[in-house]
Order: C-alpha cells, then sequence, then structure tokens
C-alpha cells in the first residue's frame, strides 16, 4: 500500500505545484530552464504513474465498506461522462458553458464511480486520494484564475456530436481492456 500512497502523493505534489506555490514553480524553472523543467516534471508524473500501477497491483485487498448493489452501474454510467468530460477538456465544447474545469471534474466523476462500485482499501486510497486531489484542484486553480470567463467560442453541433462518438468508441475500448491493465474483470467473475 505504501508505493500507492507514495504514488497518489507524488501525483498530486507534482500537480499542485502550479496552483498553490507558483513562486516555487517559476524558481525552479528559472534555475534548471523550461525544458529541463519539462522534462522533470513529466518524469515525476510518470514515476507516479508507475508507483499507483505498482502500489494497486501489490496492495491487500481488504474490506472497508459495503458499496450499493447499483453503484458498480451507476459506475459504468459516470465513466461515459467523465470520458467526454476529458475530452470535453481539450478543445471547444460547449460543456464549457457550464463546468469551469471538465477534466478535473471528469478526473472527479471517475473517483466518486469508482467508489460507488468498490469498497476496498486500495479502491478508497486510489480513489479517494486522486478525487481529493481533483476538488482541491478544482478551487486551487479557480482562485488563481480569478473570475471565471466563459468561453465565448463553442464547437459545432457535428464536432460536438463527433466528442460523443469518440468517447463512446474510448468508453468500449477501456471496458473491454479493464482487466489487462487494472486485472480486475468488469463483466464475470472479478
Amino acid at each position: 500500500m505504501g508505493a500507492l500512497i507514495a504514488g497518489i502523493l507524488l501525483w498530486s505534489i507534482v500537480h499542485l505545484v502550479k496552483s498553490v506555490a507558483p513562486g516555487l514553480r517559476t524558481s525552479i524553472r528559472g534555475k534548471i530552464g523550461a525544458g529541463p523543467h519539462q522534462g522533470l516534471v513529466a518524469l515525476l508524473i510518470v514515476s507516479a504513474l508507475a508507483l499507483m500501477i505498482y502500489g494497486w497491483r501489490t496492495a491487500e485487498y481488504e474490506f472497508v465498506y459495503d458499496p450499493p448493489v447499483w453503484g458498480r452501474h451507476l459506475n459504468m454510467l459516470l465513466m461515459v461522462f467523465s470520458i467526454f468530460l476529458f475530452g470535453a477538456a481539450q478543445g471547444k465544447s460547449r460543456i464549457k458553458q457550464w463546468i469551469r474545469h471538465p477534466m478535473l471534474t471528469g478526473m472527479l466523476v471517475w473517483a466518486v464511480g469508482h467508489l460507488l462500485a468498490n469498497g476496498d482499501s486500495r479502491s478508497v486510497v486510489l480513489f479517494g486520494g486522486l478525487g481529493l486531489w481533483a476538488l482541491i484542484s478544482i478551487f486551487t486553480v479557480s482562485r488563481n484564475e480569478g473570475a471565471w470567463q466563459k468561453p465565448s467560442e463553442t464547437a459545432s453541433i457535428g464536432r460536438e456530436m463527433l466528442s460523443i462518438v469518440i468517447a463512446l468508441v474510448l468508453y468500449a475500448v477501456l471496458f473491454g481492456a479493464h482487466r489487462y491493465f487494472t486485472g480486475v474483470a468488469l463483466i464475470g467473475s472479478q
């Protein structure tokens, strides 16, 4: 469980530096240069992901709570929205008229959905930790950006429909591959 916690902490710290301690980020960037700084951040993020994956696969599965019976099915539906929000964050989208931070909101939806579906210790640590990071990030980034300026440009209806189709295709791919990258089958025996 230590590697999982370390991975979540590393991920959170690296991502929060920009919004919580912008002076530190600027100082590091000034000392080592923009390119090396980006490389360092990328290396730390990849290391965090590796720690989370290793930690997830090696952590003991311990009961914490009974998720609701409907939690698993609601999670499957929420994942479609989560994937759509991740995509909406990448360019013009009408969703940005209602949601200020679609990617972070998508991460929060992903975390909450998985907490509704899983009641084991490693799930609480992983999804609870990353959900908390996303929630803190929404507030700290919003604070730094000031008043919300909704984007004046939105995507066309065709582009929005394409985004929905892409989200559904990605959902299907992730649904099918879930057992291979998490070790947890979504259909059949767990």
